[in-house]
């Protein structure tokens, strides 16, 4: 069964095997005080999951279950998923394929 993302009146429920990922932002001051401005940071790469599909198909009709569950901490591919915009926050809709690893 998919999971739905409900934030304001936006309501995100994935497709197929696509997960949707509120990345999580990271240290935006360095250990010496220097802050770094937004355009100096790298995107992030651990996001929480907010949203997932019912799970891909093969092509030869088998269904791929999902690996990931609603609210798991993950690590995707550096330049993995599509960005969209829910209420004011920026997100991510990936492919479970780009999820590389669920962290604890």
């Amino acid at each position: 069964m998919a999971k739905t993302a409900n934030n304001n009146s936006s309501n995100i429920t994935p497709l197929f095997d696509f997960v949707l990922v509120k990345p999580l932002s990271e240290e935006t001051t360095l250990p010496s005080g220097i802050v770094l401005p937004d355009t100096a940071k790298e995107k992030p790469q651990m996001g929480e999951v907010k949203a997932v599909g019912q799970g891909g198909i093969t092509e030869d009709g088998k269904k791929i279950p999902m690996q990931v569950k609603v609210g798991q901490k993950v690590v995707y591919k550096k330049w993995g998923g599509n960005e969209i915009k829910v209420g004011s926050e920026e997100w991510l809709l990936v492919e479970q394929k780009d999820i590389m690893a669920i962290v604890s």
